[in-house]
């Protein structure tokens, strides 16, 4: 279906009035005309749907239509969002998927039955509330894009080495640490990413839509198999080299964290370059890529570090390859992302 974000004036005042008012906030337009409740109590339920759905104004309207029009409205697979502040609303508040209260001048029947106060009876707010909510579940897939492939590029490593029967490239212990260090430092920072330009000029996001969509999975097989390539075959390649186990594991783990962070960069906008959000709008990445890299670098060098996690220090041309590989990796995601907002942008104009 098209989905697409419609308000409708529901009111008890005369339909002229209701009508002005309407056309003042940008609801009716042009040759709009009003619905009255005496028309509507005559519809039976397919009327009234199709009346939901075309009509904007709706004037001298009873309670119990009104609760009828949310309901002719949800028929219709519409999400809906009621505001009110008398007892007569009541029962539509509470049917409705998001019943908004007027926090000043509503009654207390009204309060009770709703989801949501507003405090300040400004629909301003609800307008605030809702970029505020938009920018929220970016954060959240943004987030979920980031951990879940890197994750299963750590899983892909596991069950290649198993399935192969060579030595593993990464130890257990190795894989917490980087799972503990990179999901606060890198991941969590996600969450402070400020909202994307023009958020508030999406269409509303099908409720029934997926968060792990044929998009997220195939950048879950892009990045796992990355990091499955660069971590075995860096881990191989220190090996030949005439590296010790624990230096070549400890190359492998490297691999791992670079290249998290870089895809970091990558997750910052799903459809937009890193760079084109502005380098330091999120000084937290920054702060956490700080960290993290210092922590890398205890991990790789100190003697403690060492012990603890059987790994070891490493020259300067293993750092070269790893750094290389994390941001080739970083340039293949950006590319895909470029190469997908592009044909979704094409196939948008053709239709």
């Amino acid at each position: 279906p098209s989905w697409r974000a419609m308000a409708r004036a529901v009111s008890g005042d005369h339909p002229e009035t209701a009508l002005a008012i309407a056309r003042q906030l940008g609801i009716a337009h042009g040759e709009s005309s009003a619905l009255a409740g005496r028309e509507l109590a005559a519809m039976d339920g397919e009327s009234l749907r199709r009346a939901a759905r075309d009509v904007d104004v709706f004037a001298r309207v009873e309670p119990e239509q009104k609760l009828r029009l949310v309901e002719a409205l949800q028929a219709n697979g519409e999400v809906v969002a009621m505001t009110g502040d008398g007892v007569n609303d009541a029962p539509a508040l509470k049917q409705a998927d998001i019943g908004i209260a007027m926090g000043l001048a509503g009654t207390e029947v009204a309060k009770e039955a709703a989801d949501m106060v507003l405090t300040d009876d400004n629909f301003a707010s609800i307008e605030a509330a809702v970029e505020e909510g938009r920018g929220i579940y970016d954060n959240l897939v943004k987030f979920i894009t980031w951990t879940i492939p890197t994750n299963a590029g750590e899983g892909l490593v596991i069950l290649a080495a198993i399935l192969a029967g060579v030595t593993l490239p990464i130890t257990p212990l190795q894989i917490l640490w980087i799972n503990m260090t990179t999901a606060v430092l890198l991941g969590l920072t996600l969450a402070f990413e400020p909202a994307e330009k023009g958020i508030m000029r999406r269409p509303p996001r099908p409720p029934a839509a997926p968060i792990l969509d044929r998009v997220l999975v195939w950048r879950i097989a892009l990045v796992g198999v990355l990091l499955l390539v660069g971590a075995f075959g860096l881990f191989l390649l220190e090996l030949e080299r005439g590296g010790n186990l624990a230096e070549a594991r400890t190359v492998a783990a490297n691999v791992f964290v670079m290249v998290e962070l870089v895809y970091l960069f990558n997750c910052r906008s799903l459809t937009r370059s890193f760079w084109s959000m502005g380098l330091f709008s999120n000084r937290w990445v920054w702060l956490g890529a700080g960290l993290m890299l210092a922590l890398q670098l205890a991990f790789t060098y100190l003697p403690l570090f060492n012990t603890l996690f059987h790994t070891a220090p490493i020259d300067a041309r293993a750092w070269l390859g790893i750094i290389a590989f994390a941001l080739a990796s970083g340039l293949v995601v950006a590319l895909e992302k470029a190469l997908r907002f592009r044909l979704g942008a094409l196939r948008s104009r053709a239709r």
